[in-house]
C-alpha cells in the first residue's frame, strides 16, 4: 500500500468522479483507475461501486476513507516537522476563490509565497461561496477568499478584506436615477439583476428582503459584476452591486444606496483554526499584499467585484 494510491482513493472519493480526481492529482485517468485497482486487489475488496455514473463508496470504502485521510495527514504533518527544524516549507495548499472575483491581491500574495517556498505545491480553484465555506471546513480547501454577509462563519478563522453597502444601479434615464434615496420597496416595482444564491451579496440582500417580507422579482442572475452592469445599463433591470462594483461603472449607470439594508457586504480570507506552516506563511503574504501601508484594506475590487479594467 502506496501513500499516492490513498491519495488517489481519496480524490475519487471526494470527486465522486474518476475523471475529475484525476485532474486534481495531475495524472491520467488510466493511471489513477489502474492505482485504485491496486489499492483494491490488497486490501481484498471493492471500495467503489462503479456501476452508476458516479463513483460511491461501497461499504468497505466508507470504511477505509477516514483512515485514508489520517494516513495522509499524518504523512504531511512529519514534512511539516522536518520542515520547520530545517526551515524548509514543503507540501500542498489548495486555494479557493469566490466565481467571478478577480482580486489582484491574492494573486500577489500567491506569488510572493511561491519565490519565498518553492516547494509547496499550490492548487486555486473557483466556487460560489457557500461551497467554498465547506470546502475550509472539511478540510479539501486550506484556505478561500469569499463573499459572506457574515464576518467569521462558525468554527472558522477570517480576515475582512472588505466591508460595503449594497447601492440599486441604473442607467440615467431610470425612475430610480432620480431619486435621492432607494429602499427595497422601491426596488421591488422593478425587475432586479442580482448575484447567484450562494454568494455573499446575495445573502446579504434576501436576508434584508426577508425581514421585511418582500419578495422581488430577480428577472437575471450572473456571477460576474460587469455582466449584471451590462444588463443594467441595457435596460434588463435594476442592478444590485456592491458601492465599488458600480464604481467601476459609473460611466453608464448611477447608483443609489440601498438605505434601509445596513449589513455589509463582506470580502474575506477564511482557514481552520491552528493553521500549519505552510498555511501561516501563506497568511503572512495575503495580509501583507491585502493591506496597504496605513493599514486599510486597498480597495481593489468589492465584494465579488472585479478591479477596474478587469474581469
Amino acid at each position: 500500500m502506496e501513500l499516492r494510491q490513498l491519495e488517489y482513493f481519496v480524490a475519487v472519493a471526494e470527486e465522486q468522479n474518476f475523471t475529475r480526481a484525476a485532474e486534481r492529482v495531475h495524472i491520467s485517468q488510466s493511471g489513477v483507475s489502474a492505482q485504485i485497482r491496486r489499492l483494491e486487489s490488497e486490501l481484498g475488496a471493492e471500495l467503489f461501486d462503479r456501476s452508476a455514473r458516479t463513483a460511491t463508496l461501497t461499504a468497505a470504502g466508507k470504511a477505509a476513507l477516514g483512515p485514508a485521510r489520517d494516513a495522509l495527514a499524518a504523512a504531511e504533518a512529519i514534512g511539516q516537522a522536518v520542515g520547520e527544524v530545517t526551515d524548509l516549507i514543503r507540501g500542498r495548499l489548495t486555494v479557493g476563490m469566490v466565481i467571478g472575483c478577480t482580486i489582484t491581491p491574492l494573486f500577489d500574495a500567491l506569488a510572493a509565497f511561491h519565490r519565498a517556498h518553492p516547494g509547496v505545491e499550490i492548487s486555486l480553484l473557483e466556487d460560489n461561496s457557500d461551497r467554498l465555506v465547506e470546502g475550509v471546513r472539511a478540510g479539501v480547501l486550506d484556505l478561500a477568499l469569499i463573499g459572506t454577509a457574515t464576518a467569521t462563519p462558525d468554527g472558522l478563522d477570517a480576515l475582512t478584506i472588505i466591508s460595503e453597502r449594497l447601492v440599486a444601479a441604473v442607467p440615467a434615464e431610470h425612475p430610480l436615477a432620480e431619486e435621492r434615496r432607494v429602499t427595497l420597496r422601491d426596488l421591488a416595482a422593478y425587475p432586479l439583476v442580482c448575484m447567484p444564491p450562494g454568494t455573499g451579496l446575495r445573502t446579504v440582500f434576501d436576508r434584508a428582503c426577508a425581514a421585511q417580507s418582500l419578495q422581488p422579482e430577480i428577472a437575471l442572475q450572473a456571477s460576474s459584476a460587469d455582466a449584471i452592469a451590462d444588463l443594467a445599463a441595457r435596460g434588463l433591470g435594476v442592478a444590485v452591486l456592491s458601492d465599488s462594483m458600480a464604481a467601476n461603472h459609473r460611466d453608464r449607470l448611477t447608483a443609489r444606496t440601498i438605505d434601509d439594508v445596513e449589513t455589509p457586504a463582506l470580502l474575506a480570507l477564511i482557514w481552520k483554526s491552528k493553521p500549519g506552516p505552510a498555511l501561516r506563511e501563506l497568511l503572512v503574504h495575503s495580509r501583507q499584499a491585502f493591506t496597504e501601508p496605513d493599514g486599510h484594506p486597498d480597495g481593489q475590487g468589492g465584494p465579488m467585484g472585479p478591479p477596474p479594467g478587469s474581469d
